[in-house]
């Protein structure tokens, strides 16, 4: 029988991870469980035909910075549901952290969203909810978002 002690939730701030991050906290309280919150970011690469522009090093501080500050926000509101609530920011490519934090934090399940983007959109974003159901070796729990044109 699955133990849930602990819950790995990764977050996008979108309004699907939102709901992700709202199931897996009525998990936790009827379990006993305790939630980490992940943020999992990749600084941009661009690529040109000559060479390509990395971030510098004022960009990607501003950017973790801001990330960091909705992640605070986003637990400090959630607080007040009485479940033990930890966030983690990471920076890598967010599919790979969020195996990495999985392992590292003894969790029992993820809980994450999916955006069901489909076509083109899919193709060229990718789909990280995707990568870690194909990846980890724990159970995932995926929430489904509005799918986009709907």
């Amino acid at each position: 029988m699955l133990q849930l002690r602990r819950i790995l939730v990764p977050v996008d701030f979108s309004e699907t991870s939102d709901r992700a991050l709202d199931e897996a906290i009525e998990l936790a309280s009827k379990f006993g469980a305790t939630i980490t919150v992940l943020h999992a970011y990749q600084i941009p690469v661009y690529g040109f035909p000559d060479g390509a522009f990395i971030t510098g090093a004022d960009i990607a501080s501003q950017l973790s910075s801001a990330a960091q500050q909705r992640l605070d926000a986003l637990v400090q509101a959630r607080r007040a549901k009485g479940v033990e609530l930890t966030a983690v920011l990471r920076s890598g490519v967010p599919w790979e952290e969020i195996d990495a934090v999985a392992k590292t934090s003894g969790a029992d399940l993820i809980v994450i969203g999916t955006h069901g983007r489909r076509g083109l959109s899919r193709a060229l974003l990718g789909s990280v909810a995707e990568n870690v159901i194909r990846t980890t070796t724990l159970p995932v729990l995926t929430i489904k978002g509005p799918h986009e044109g709907s």
